[in-house]
């Protein structure tokens, strides 16, 4: 008897209904699969095919068994008592990066703990050793303001502003991919780390080692796909409120752009232009000439984004065709209204193929068609309205279960709906994202948040976590969505901080619900959604004016280094904004950061996050100079200083005197 064996590549382990399979899947890197009582599914879904490699597998007895892939190695034991499985992960030099829970002899515990639901599918616990030690890093949009993610408990699931992508960077030297859509949780514990899956058919999970931090991130760009060349639309500004409510607006304030000689790439047309939900056009009555508005803001040099939802209104000139066809999410008992706004919604089903067929080729007809190439899908979690999981179903499976794909769905809609149409520079904001959103075109803002400090601070550390995950295109609501009254001095001066932040994101792109907004009523007397109070570059006064157009300005001199950050996050996964450690792995303090980041790999940008603050503690790492970009002074590294910083400013370093252009720019 023996409970290894090689197949091909693999590693198999056999024991009580339990197949364990262990492979290598991209560079440096294994894929461990599991189920009970049945055959390992094949196929996968977020991983790409990997490219070959060859293993070494070696059989230590009928205990024990290895397999090493480059600078990995996972050691398979069985434990005497109940002959239980434990998995050990090394990296080359022999150190342990991660290592499944033992059985605890008579505790009889369960490393892979699968527990059978009705229907065939299981409730899944895996459970790993925890290093109290080790920091933790990535695993997607949570709101909150901490950079290393050990201790806390997150969420496996989308909401308005929170995105799940259940992958992590360790500062042991490795990351790890929870290969699972389900809808369930992680418990980042000092004694133990925890994954549950609320329902799911078999264990997959994803491991690598790296000797850096950019090491590991590029192993799993290359295992999870890359984002596209960003567009050259995407290295300016982009002007946003909601919302332009009709067609004179939307060219009144590019006209005024354009007047002020204020470079604008992108001006948005926010969600209801259209009659219902689910309609997928403009409303004629607010845009009567929609082609002859495209035309003119092309003729501006701006480009048109459009707003599209994923919710069908019950009264939608195609919600009938679509629930006919099967076309749309299923409640899994009493009506099917998933969201109420503006009326009863339900939302499409973006997994389904012919649902992406059938709302794409409505999109071509109404808007790609006039020359609109770029697209904001907004609620793309879907945001149903209680979050009650359970309750709902996909084509392809129940949301428990496949839940957390959807947003990455709704992004390849359109993207393979644009490549077909013959697009080539595709980006589409969207507001939720997965593993593997990256790939097709997504650039992801951080939902709808308040207008606060302690709101701007957690995006900060939002928009790096994100980076780490994959997802190198990422922005924000600058000033945030909620609560900001364009006249209230304080808030103005939160929007100029933010402003100055929102320069040295992937994305520079303002947008809010500003205060106090006004009612829209249609010809026929219904109440339409409303129109927030101004929120462009001059509605703030004549000083923040002057200040918001000098970074726009700067801006604009970065365009060749920020397109050349782009370049590197299409061909090696780099993300754009990045943590400190990432620059810097061998300075400790870089690790602790959460308020700073470096903007590639030359300019170190600190923030001013705190209301009323004119200065700022600035940690500058070891190994470099560090020019300070608004007086030309220059720092030595290693050392933290205290940085003057006036409202019209924001402490911005380049490295070794990197980007020297900007000095006396900002």
């Amino acid at each position: 008897m023996g409970y290894f064996e090689k197949l091909g590549n693999a590693l198999i382990f056999r024991q009580d209904g339990e197949t364990v399979r262990v492979e290598p899947w991209q560079k440096d890197s294994l894929r461990v699969r599991a189920c009970m009582l049945g055959e390992i599914a094949e196929g996968s879904i977020a991983l790409l095919d990997p490219e070959p490699c060859e293993a070494e597998i070696v059989m230590d007895g009928e205990w024990k068994a290895s397999i090493t892939n480059g600078k990995i190695t996972a050691v398979l034991e069985v434990q005497p008592w109940g002959k239980k499985l434990r998995i050990t992960f090394l990296n080359q030099r022999g150190e342990v990066l991660l290592r499944e829970i033992a059985n605890g002899g008579a505790l009889c515990l369960r490393a892979h703990d699968f527990k059978t639901l009705s229907g065939g599918n299981y409730r899944l616990k895996v459970s790993f050793d925890s290093d109290p030690e080790e920091k933790i890093y990535g695993m997607g949009q949570y709101q909150q303001e901490r950079m290393n993610l050990k201790g806390c408990n997150l969420e496996l699931a989308h909401r308005n502003s929170q995105a799940s992508i259940p992958f992590y960077v360790s500062s042991l030297g490795y990351g790890f991919l929870w290969h699972n859509a389900a809808v369930g949780e992680v418990h980042f514990g000092t004694n133990t780390t925890e994954w549950v899956a609320r329902s799911t058919k078999q264990l997959d999970y994803w491991i690598t080692a790296g000797d850096t931090p950019a090491e590991i991130e590029e192993h799993f760009a290359d295992a999870v796909g890359k984002v596209p060349m960003m567009p050259e639309y995407g290295l300016g500004f982009w002007q946003c409120k909601l919302r332009y409510y009709n067609q004179e607006e939307v060219l009144q304030v590019a006209r005024e752009y354009k007047k002020r000689n204020i470079p604008v790439d992108v001006l948005v047309i926010d969600y209801y232009h259209w009659p219902r939900c689910g309609d997928y056009r403009f409303d004629e009555e607010y845009f009567p000439d929609p082609k002859a508005m495209v035309e003119e803001l092309h003729e501006m040099g701006i480009e048109t984004m459009v707003s599209i939802w994923p919710q069908v209104d019950t009264r939608s000139e195609n919600y009938e065709e679509m629930k006919q066809q099967g076309l749309l999410v299923k409640s899994n008992a009493g009506i099917d209204v998933q969201m109420l706004f503006h009326g009863n919604n339900v939302f499409m089903d973006a997994t389904n193929p012919r649902t992406r067929k059938y709302v794409w080729e409505k999109c071509k007809q109404n808007y790609a068609d006039l020359g609109i190439r770029t697209f904001w899908l907004d609620e793309a979690e879907p945001e149903f309205g209680t979050y009650d999981y359970e309750c709902y179903r996909y084509a392809a499976g129940s949301v428990e279960e496949i839940g957390n794909m959807y947003p990455r769905e709704y992004s390849r809609m359109f993207y393979e709906g644009q490549k077909e149409n013959g697009q080539e520079d595709i980006v589409n904001l969207v507001r939720c994202a997965w593993v593997g959103s990256q790939k097709y075109g997504a650039l992801v803002w951080s939902g709808d948040i308040f207008s606060s400090y302690e709101d701007f601070r957690k995006q900060i550390c939002a928009g790096l976590h994100m980076g780490l995950c994959g997802i190198p295109w990422w922005t924000t609501d600058i000033g945030g969505f909620h609560g900001g009254v364009t006249e209230d001095p304080d808030f103005q001066e939160l929007l100029v901080r933010w402003f100055q932040f929102g320069t040295f994101c992937p994305v520079m792109r303002i947008h809010g619900n500003r205060q106090p907004g006004k009612e829209i009523v249609n010809k026929a007397g219904e109440v339409r959604e409303r129109t927030g109070a101004d929120n462009e570059v001059w509605s703030f006064g004549e000083k923040n004016y002057e200040i918001l157009t000098k970074f726009i300005r700067a801006r604009e001199l970065m365009r060749d280094y920020t397109r050349s950050l782009m370049k590197e996050a299409h061909e090696k996964g780099t993300p754009v904004m990045r943590t400190m450690f990432y620059e810097f792995p061998e300075d400790a303090a870089c690790w602790d950061i959460t308020d700073a980041y470096m903007f590639g790999s030359d300019l170190l940008v600190a923030p001013i996050v705190y209301a009323k603050a004119t200065s700022r503690q600035v940690y500058l790492p070891g190994g470099a100079s560090w020019t300070l970009a608004s007086t030309g002074e220059v720092y030595e590294g290693g050392k933290s200083y205290e940085i003057e910083a006036p409202i019209e400013t924001l402490p911005l370093f380049l490295r070794d005197g990197k980007q020297s252009y900007l000095i006396g720019k900002i």
